[in-house]
């Protein structure tokens, strides 16, 4: 049987996760090994972390929202309820936008879902 030195597919294969571990921290962006744990961990922080995004996203509008409508005399669970019985269909990220950028039509709002 022929010999098979491999010396080609293997440099490929460590030089794949080298560029993915390049710019980081001292050994972990060089030597394979180490290069290797730190990219699986990278890849796996990453995966987990573009669920997280979108929760952590949800939680800052909501407490935007409930600050604003504080200053407005309403607590956030009373105006989400009435923004649903006004049928006012404006969702978390657009209210929180509105509290942040413009206070006055944030305040109309409020007003919808008071009356």
């Amino acid at each position: 049987m022929a010999r098979v030195k491999r010396g080609n597919v293997a440099r490929k294969r460590r030089n794949k996760i080298l560029r993915l571990a390049r710019g980081f921290r001292g050994g972990n962006g060089s030597l394979f090994r180490t290069a290797n744990q730190r990219v699986m961990k990278a890849l796996c922080n990453a995966y987990r972390d573009r669920r997280r995004r979108k929760r952590d996203f949800r939680r800052l509008w909501i407490a935007r929202i409930n600050a604003a409508a504080r200053i407005n005399g309403v607590s956030y669970s009373r105006l989400m309820g009435g923004l649903k019985k006004a049928d006012v269909r404006l969702n978390r990220k657009m209210l929180a936008q509105l509290a942040v950028v413009d206070a006055g039509s944030f305040s109309a709002v409020v007003g919808a879902a008071k009356s």
